[in-house]
């Protein structure tokens, strides 16, 4: 039901779609630069039992007799396309803020990608599929979270720098 509304309104889940990693990039903007770390914390966690909930629920659909599908395509089409980019970019994008880090997260949220799709070909009840676009997918939504939280971290760490050396000198 949810993937025929999804489809139906494609062009509508696309602009939805920048518009909530837009939201999502500036809630992190500005709870890094308030410095609260608790709500960094916070949103990543929340993020993190979202991706589980996603990935982990049983579908009954998913499946195709394989342990899992190998394939090196760029699929940057349709809406799976967009869910699978989607899908870690608030965790990492709120845990790389937080750790001043997004390096290592990338890493870590690419690593958490391949075990996702390690656990839904072991657990074939689940009914999903491990597919290599997905964790490709899933990285290239990581990777776009770690650029625009390496980004904040730069800004946010100049205006500091500024705020505590006014007449232009550095220590």
């Amino acid at each position: 039901m949810i993937t025929t509304f999804l489809v139906n309104h494609a062009t509508a889940v696309k602009v939805l779609f920048w518009v909530v990693l837009v939201a999502l990039t500036a809630l992190g903007w500005f709870a890094h630069r308030r410095q609260a770390r608790k709500a960094l914390v916070t949103l990543a966690v929340i993020s993190a039992v979202a991706t589980f909930a996603l990935t982990m629920t049983p579908a009954g659909d998913g499946g195709n007799g394989t342990f899992c599908t190998v394939q090196f395509s760029v699929p940057f089409q349709g809406i799976d396309t967009l869910a699978n980019v989607a899908l870690l970019f608030p965790v990492t994008l709120f845990a790389a803020l937080r750790t001043n880090r997004p390096v290592w997260v990338v890493a870590a949220a690419s690593g958490l990608s391949a075990a996702i799709e390690l656990l839904q070909a072991l657990l074939p009840n689940l009914g999903r599929a491990c597919d290599t676009n997905d964790w490709f997918m899933n990285t290239v939504g990581a990777v776009l979270a770690g650029v625009l939280s390496a980004g904040i971290v730069a800004v946010d760490r100049s205006r500091r720098t500024r705020q505590a050396h006014p007449s232009g000198s550095t220590p």
